[in-house]
């Protein structure tokens, strides 16, 4: 065990997972501020916290798994489809968050949001991470756990900023639409035919994915406002 820790080898492999793991965790970050931000002030950090440590726990399974996960059929056009619903749903109306029970029960969804989200967007990131570690599990498990508490800061820090900024969250859910439109044409069952046929696909899919995103994301908020606009107006007829 001393030796492990006295082999220079062990550290430049420690330093280079916590690297590319920051690196290629920025989107992540922000999913993990775009799932917090109706919580209030109070559950917002623990939301966080709880939040990144179980999706770095789940990327430590995935990342051993890595090399079988990216053979699986399709399994980036069912994640592409997955992310683009996460990125709508997170676009939708603030809840209100009534007393301390139901307050709980949101800081649990935010929790399966940003563990649901991390999973689909964490397939291509595991094998970054995967070649840093070398096969070597301990050191894949101490870098990644390194790297919790950076990006618990950037999830605070891109919440400070939605909080004086409220166009970041419809920028993130764009960011996560253009993602979810990468893994639906980045497939390894579907790039064959988009390269033989249609290569602006590569190009095309990504930003109609940001767009489509966006634009339901709008629609599905306007809903409950026509809602309550309706029932303003047969209140005024009913008096």
């Amino acid at each position: 065990m001393i030796e492990w820790f006295n082999d220079p080898a062990t550290w430049t492999g420690l330093v280079q997972i916590v690297i590319a793991d920051i690196l290629l965790s920025g989107d992540n970050a922000l999913v993990i501020a775009l799932a917090c931000r109706s919580l209030p002030a109070h559950q917002q950090k623990r939301a966080i916290i709880f939040g990144g440590a179980a999706a770095i726990g789940l990327r430590v399974t995935l990342t051993a798994f890595a090399v079988y996960l990216l053979t699986l059929p399709f399994l980036k056009l069912v994640g592409g489809l997955l992310l683009l619903w996460i990125a709508v749903k997170l676009l939708l109306p603030e809840e209100d968050h009534g007393d301390g029970i139901k307050g709980q029960g949101n800081m649990w969804a935010a929790i399966k949001t940003i563990v649901l989200a991390d999973l689909v967007m964490s397939v291509d990131n595991v094998l970054a991470v995967a070649g840093a570690a070398d096969g070597d599990i301990a050191l894949l498990i101490i870098g990644l756990l390194l790297s919790i508490p950076l990006i618990i800061y950037g999830s605070t820090m891109i919440l400070k900023l939605i909080a004086r900024f409220p166009l970041i969250i419809t920028l993130g859910a764009a960011m996560l639409g253009y993602i979810g439109g990468e893994m639906l044409v980045g497939d390894a069952k579907v790039v064959p035919w988009v390269e033989a046929n249609a290569p602006m696909l590569h190009t095309l899919v990504p930003i109609l994915g940001a767009i489509l995103v966006v634009a339901l994301g709008k629609v599905f908020a306007a809903k409950p406002a026509a809602k309550v606009v309706d029932l303003a107006a047969d209140d005024r007829q009913a008096n």
